[in-house]
């Protein structure tokens, strides 16, 4: 029979490893024997114990033979290699330009963990490929298809768009009914060399009704007062554009009727003058405007209400998340 609480500590000695070597540094292996002693998970009696090992006996010591099984199973992975011409040596493998480790094929790991939820390091086909849990909301950022490529590249529209249908394609099928994807684009992209946008954005919203079926519920201004001025080529230069200062966020929902968006949940405080309204029993004539469309009764805007619904959302951040999902609810189930 195995034993639950030896599976447990190797588990925490493979997790402790792979946190040692994230840093990015090379180490060798005294040293990483050294830094899994000093964070408890190997103690200097486990590292100096040495028993027979083998037809021939030679004595060895188990937890660094533990250790050094890990360092196999990492370079299998394609995780960690060793520095060439140094004996007993590791790092990281494929380190871009910037000193970034690129997440390889088939490999997710945990990054951290806190009382709200994981962090996992890999790529996203990869963790919601193999995702069974349902999903009450998506918030994401995809990368931009920016004019000067990064990193990532410098996809057509028609690539982005598909790229991005691609990731978010398991978790719209694992979305729970009512449940919303929120999308955070740039409102910056133009088509090259003109002032004139691109329509990325409205391929992108035809793309999530058509492929999936999903409805737009709304269109968000995330507004950012330290965004830097720009577009600076038309705006600055050419005097043909105003400065942008916001993002646009899109949010698509599965079934409209039935959805978990609720704007109670970010009512903002009544202005003071709002307030004096309300004591007052609201408006004391009543008026109408224009054409008559739009009236106003006696005592209307009077009745107590526990806030003010937001007509506008200057961070995004702060209100996405608890109007579109309470903030206790993860995934189906869960309390």
């Amino acid at each position: 029979m195995s034993n639950p609480a030896a599976s447990n500590e190797q588990l925490d000695l493979f997790g402790a490893m792979v946190g040692v070597y994230l840093d990015g540094s090379p180490r060798s292996n005294d040293a990483l024997y050294a830094e899994l002693e000093a964070s408890g998970h190997l103690s200097a009696k486990d590292l100096t114990t040495k028993v027979p090992v083998g037809k021939t006996g030679g004595c060895y010591s188990l937890a660094k033979r533990r250790v050094r099984w890990w360092q196999q199973h990492l370079k299998a992975k394609g995780i960690i290699e060793r520095v060439p011409s140094e004996r007993g040596t590791w790092r990281l493998t494929d380190r871009d330009s910037k000193g970034l480790t690129k997440a390889p094929p088939k490999v997710v790991m945990l990054g951290f963990s806190t009382d709200l939820g994981v962090a996992l390091w890999g790529s996203c086909f990869d963790v919601f490929d193999a995702f069974t849990e349902s999903i009450a909301v998506c918030i994401t950022s995809p990368p931009y298809p920016l004019a000067k490529p990064r990193a990532y590249g410098n996809p057509t529209e028609k690539e982005w768009v598909d790229f991005v249908c691609r990731a978010l394609e398991p978790i719209v099928k694992r979305l729970l009914p009512g449940g919303s994807i929120a999308v955070n684009l740039s409102n910056d992209i133009f088509e090259p060399g003109l002032p004139s946008r691109s329509l990325y954005r409205e391929r992108f919203v035809i793309a999530m009704c058509d492929r999936f079926g999903l409805r737009k519920m709304d269109d968000m201004p995330w507004v950012n007062d330290s965004k830097a001025p720009g577009p600076y080529q038309w705006a600055s230069r050419k005097r043909m554009q105003l400065n942008t200062g916001y993002e646009p966020v899109l949010v698509f929902c599965n079934d409209p009727l039935r959805s978990i968006a609720d704007n109670r949940r970010v009512l903002q405080p009544h202005s003071e003058d709002h307030k004096k309204l309300i004591a007052a029993g609201g408006e004391r004539r009543a008026r109408s405007n224009s054409d008559g469309a739009y009236r106003v009764r006696v005592g209307a805007y009077g009745n107590p209400t526990p806030g003010r619904i937001l007509g506008r959302l200057w961070m995004v951040s702060e209100f996405v998340a608890e109007y579109l999902m309470c903030g206790r609810l993860r995934f189906a189930g869960a309390s």
